[in-house]
């Protein structure tokens, strides 16, 4: 019997290590929902591995599941407290959320136990920069650079730290170096075009922004900055051809309107010229007093969208002699047919005779949402997954609901765990609305 439960033991640690290696050979290919089950399984087996949560929570972040790999994370460091990556991903994950002053708590953990690593300062920098600390994020990029004189990243965000910070000559250096380091990065001739704007060198600026449109031909702000430039130096018929292209693909660009205004009265155009800055005006004001406008949870039309596309849990099973089955059955016929107010007599009928059936509760759940009895629905999720903790379904559904309530936390939690169980619509979901 000793013998059996040692061999029994080494198995399971063998194929919790094989659960590991899978796992991280489908996050490398880039796999990401399959590695998360790959290490789902590992963790079940051996639920004391820092690094199955640590790989968990990097492919739920590539998932664009901050919360649930914020929550890996959490875990990982419970289990190693000084392991300096778990403290960097979780503060790359916190910033995503927007969470910046408690991302920089964690960077800060990061370089302490890893001073040498570049991607701790900037990292800290960026969300320092975030949060209107430019003076400490250019102290942080300051640092990067010198640990790694070619960091591409640091580099560019440090010329944008100095433009805020309106230096403007040493913005201009680092975009070179960028530009050197990374020919094809048009934002950086963007950022050295806008600094030669400000030091008074429109004709470089002209051509910087002709690189930053050649690469990115749809961003409307470099056309702007090129017809400002155009303008400066007096090309007024380009500079409305500019403007033109930057009103088309931003028709609320107010300054736009404004320039090319501008434009028309220099070339003797005043009745266009009148239309433009009157535009240019009232799209100011609009811009000013629309600024508060609810848009971020699940709206009522898109909760119906996901929540429809959830795929049927019918199964049939034995018929019990309360017959609670067939209350189901039927209840999934009615609402099929519209009679949702059957339908849930049925399923309370359902629920009555057999209290522990969980597809009834998610089923009732579901009917009452459609029905817009939405905080019916949540208790009726709830009642589900405390009878089965792995009904991936029911905490999809709770979280589009939650979400769509304005609970946008606790519905991208849910949906997190959906994901983490297999469910891998809710990444799309999480992509969509958690972020």
């Amino acid at each position: 019997m000793v013998l059996f439960l040692i061999g029994n033991v080494a198995f399971s640690q063998k194929t919790a290590a094989e659960f590991f290696e899978e796992g991280v050979a489908k996050l490398k290919s880039g796999d990401f929902t399959s590695a998360v089950g790959a290490f789902n399984q590992a963790i079940v087996l051996s639920p004391e591995n820092m690094a199955s949560y640590f790989n968990r929570g990097v492919a739920k972040a590539q998932l664009k599941d901050n919360r649930g790999s914020i929550l890996d994370f959490d875990r990982s460091i419970e289990i190693d407290p000084k392991y300096a990556d778990a403290y960097l991903n979780r503060g790359i994950s916190k910033s995503r959320q927007e969470d910046h002053r408690s991302a920089i708590q964690d960077f800060t953990r990061s370089i302490e136990l890893s001073p040498d690593d570049p991607q701790g300062y900037f990292y800290r920098g960026s969300s320092r920069a975030k949060i209107e600390n430019n003076r400490g994020a250019l102290l942080d990029f300051n640092k990067a650079v010198q640990v790694d004189a070619n960091n591409v990243g640091a580099l560019y965000s440090r010329g944008n730290v100095k433009l805020k910070l309106e230096d403007f000559t040493g913005a201009q250096t680092d975009f070179s170096r960028v530009i050197d380091l990374s020919p094809k990065r048009g934002m950086a001739y963007a950022g050295r075009g806008y600094a030669k704007v400000k030091l008074n060198d429109f004709n470089g600026a002209i051509a910087d922004y002709g690189k930053a449109i050649e690469m990115n031909p749809d961003d409307s702000e470099s056309f702007y900055q090129r017809g400002f430039a155009r303008s400066k130096v007096d090309k007024f018929e380009d500079a409305i051809n500019d403007y033109n292209r930057a009103v088309q693909l931003d028709p609320q660009n107010y300054r736009a309107h404004y320039g090319r205004g501008f434009c028309y009265t220099k070339l003797g155009n005043q009745k266009d010229a009148v239309i433009d800055l009157t535009k240019a005006i009232e799209m100011n004001n609009t811009t000013n007093n629309s600024k508060v406008f609810y848009s971020g949870p699940i709206t009522r039309t898109t909760l119906d969208e996901l929540r429809n596309a959830v795929q049927e849990r019918n199964k049939i099973n034995e018929i019990s002699n309360e017959r609670s089955e067939a209350y189901f059955v039927r209840a999934v016929s009615k609402n099929k047919q519209g009679d949702s107010k059957g339908a849930i007599v049925d399923l309370n009928k359902s629920i009555e005779f057999n209290p522990t059936y969980s597809e009834a509760y998610f089923t009732r759940g579901l009917v009452k949402s459609i029905i817009g009895d939405q905080k019916g629905a949540i208790q009726d999720c709830n009642s589900s997954v405390k009878l089965n903790s792995k009904y991936a379904e029911a905490f999809y559904v709770r979280g589009i609901i939650k979400h769509s309530l304005g609970d946008e936390n606790g519905g991208c939690l849910d949906l997190s765990k959906a994901g983490e169980l297999g469910y891998t619509q809710a990444y799309k979901v999480i992509s969509d609305y958690c972020n």
